[in-house]
């Protein structure tokens, strides 16, 4: 009878100790992404069915961001990049909204430039999330602006509002990768 005592608290010991493996082990992912992702995991979590799902599409998301061949910009394509968002910003004046559908695009083709896919909005922000998660929010908000404007219920204020979020990503964009001599400590 001792002999099964014995069996039955080992047995008993090593669920516990795996048991507590695990949650040590689920813990620790859950604040590596929650570092990663920053305001995007909580987002996350609140749109998914459940944070175990929410946490797994995060890690797809990174396994997906792997496999991208990212790159930075050679000083001279980040410098034609700078003159067309100044020149972006400069047609707002005369034609906010046209100059928010060029603001909306030339993010995007910086996006194609940097090696990010851009086959569609909502497929563009999950690959953004890897790596831009602090400045997503910007583009999110600038997006939805967009897809308002021409329309009545859209102000001058929010067109430029709007702008200033695409700016927010897109200068983000233009020096990710850049070291300090690169970019001449210009700003977009």
């Amino acid at each position: 009878m001792d002999t099964t005592w014995m069996i039955v608290i080992i047995v008993v010991a090593v669920i516990v100790v795996a048991l507590l493996a695990l949650t040590v082990q689920r813990t620790a992912r859950r604040r590596r992404l929650q570092e990663r992702f920053g305001p995007e995991y909580e987002r996350t979590v609140e749109q998914g069915a459940s944070r175990r799902q929410a946490e797994r599409d995060l890690a797809a998301r990174e396994e997906r961001h792997e496999g991208l061949q990212i790159r930075a910009l050679p000083p001279t394509v980040r410098d034609r990049y700078a003159r067309d968002w100044n020149g972006v910003q400069e047609r707002f004046v005369d034609d906010p909204d046209r100059a928010l559908d060029e603001a909306d695009r030339l993010v995007t083709a910086l996006m194609s430039e940097r090696g990010y896919p851009t086959e569609g909005y909502e497929q563009q922000a999950r690959d953004l999330s890897v790596e831009h998660s602090r400045t997503l929010e910007h583009y999110r908000i600038a997006h939805e602006i967009n897809g308002r404007a021409g329309g009545r219920g859209t102000s001058t204020e929010e067109l430029r509002s709007a702008m200033v979020h695409y700016r927010a990503l897109f200068e983000e964009l233009l020096k990710d990768g850049a070291t300090p001599s690169d970019d001449g400590g210009r700003q977009a």
